[in-house]
């Protein structure tokens, strides 16, 4: 016995096929949906300087001890305490209140249309006008959780949950990372996908790194892309 199925009905299954969003994504954008974003930046109070020259008047002082704290405390955030950084409790704390004053600012000509959407069978892709259409040829793999992109297959590392004196303030979200080692030196390349903490905001987060044999660095391009999140 044969089965007909209007053509309605047939038009409904492959669109709902086609629209199945990868889980990584389905708590920050709707599929071709587009929606407004901007390139932002961190920009902490300008007082705040006085006390970054005394920091970095030890670390130009004392490089190695400087390297090495800064290599034991968490990552991405202010460095902790200690008599050695140069400055007294009192300036520390006060560097504090001022960083947790930082605020996000969008760049002059930095407004884009972020929009999720399948690039082909099996494989998605975020699509970003203007100063971020880098990001538009990178093509999501569901099958494996890799990100395919000009520079190689950036895989999926361990979910981001970031303090709320990180640069970018508290959030969470997905990344993908790879690292590629040949004679020349070694590039790095990162893409993340989240949220404030807040929900106010969707945030992309991508970089590229060319640092030579020798440790010097090449090239280095990072970007933050603060979007309208999907509304639940």
């Amino acid at each position: 016995m044969k089965i007909f199925l209007p053509l309605f009905a047939l038009f409904f299954c492959s669109f709902a096929t086609a629209q199945k969003v990868p889980t990584v994504f389905a708590d920050y954008l709707e599929p071709d949906v587009a929606v407004k974003g901007e390139v932002v930046v961190v920009v902490p109070p300008d007082e705040i300087q006085q006390y970054i020259r005394k920091v970095d008047e030890v670390r130009k002082a004392d490089p190695e001890w400087f390297a090495e704290y800064s290599e034991k405390a968490k990552p991405g955030v202010p460095l902790p305490f200690h008599e050695k950084l140069g400055l007294s409790e009192e300036e520390y704390a006060d560097y504090l209140e001022l960083w947790d004053q930082r605020k996000m600012e969008a760049v002059p000509q930095g407004e884009v249309i972020v929009r999720l959407e399948q690039a082909e069978e099996g494989l998605w892709r975020i699509r970003v006008t203007g100063v971020g259409s880098d990001i538009t040829t990178m093509l999501y793999n569901p099958a494996d959780d890799t990100y395919t992109t000009t520079s190689g297959v950036m895989k999926r590392i361990e979910d981001i949950a970031a303090d709320k004196r990180s640069i970018l303030g508290a959030w969470t979200g997905k990344e993908w990372k790879m690292e590629l080692e040949d004679s020349f030196g070694t590039t790095k390349e990162n893409l993340a996908i989240g949220k404030l903490a807040d929900g106010s905001f969707g945030l992309l987060v991508y970089r590229i790194q060319e640092v030579s044999t020798s440790g010097r660095r090449l090239f280095d391009k990072s970007m933050v892309i603060r979007f309208a999140i999907k509304q639940s």
